[in-house]
């Protein structure tokens, strides 16, 4: 993080600095995976027609220890076709975040929309990598709103009607 360069007054360039907002990506790392391939000898003469693919996401967030929070996002694909099952996986892949001086109110969306939007793309290419390697089209998958996201799983915690966006 870049600091202040202050003037004569130290006192107060000290308290701005110790007020300033500290992030830092403290590790990252795959928490928890499975692939699943139980059909891959039904499969030797391909998926067959139009496969259908359904995927969930989640996000989750919880305080570690003094300003460490762990972020993780709970990715689940699960592929099949009219032979069956293509492939199951389920992967968690998750952030250790130190984060300081961000307000009480704040802390939560911070940690539920921008660490996760930091993970993706590693999600993206972990999920991609293990579906070719078990010899499948690689599983591109679409950016995620984070943020959608977030508003919708408070509007559903609230009992509110789940806008689609």
């Amino acid at each position: 993080m870049a600091e202040n360069a202050g003037g004569g007054n130290g006192g107060a360039d000290q308290g701005q600095q110790a007020a300033g907002v500290v992030f830092r990506v403290a590790a990252q790392y795959i928490k928890d995976l499975s692939f699943e391939n139980p059909n891959v000898l039904k499969m030797m003469d391909g998926p067959g027609d139009s496969p259908n693919l359904e995927i969930g996401i989640n996000v989750t967030a919880d305080a570690v220890k003094d300003d460490f929070y762990e972020s993780a996002i709970e990715l689940k694909a699960h592929a099949t076709s009219k032979a069956g099952t293509i492939y199951d996986l389920e992967c968690v892949y998750g952030g250790l975040f130190e984060v300081k001086n961000v307000p009480q109110n704040q802390l939560e969306p911070f940690l539920l929309i921008n660490c996760p939007a930091m993970l993706f793309p590693f999600v993206r290419r972990l999920v991609a990598d293990l579906t070719r390697e078990s010899g499948y089209p690689p599983l591109a998958l679409d950016p995620v709103d984070f943020g959608a996201l977030y508003l919708s799983q408070k509007q559903q915690q609230q009992g509110g009607a789940i806008a689609n966006i």
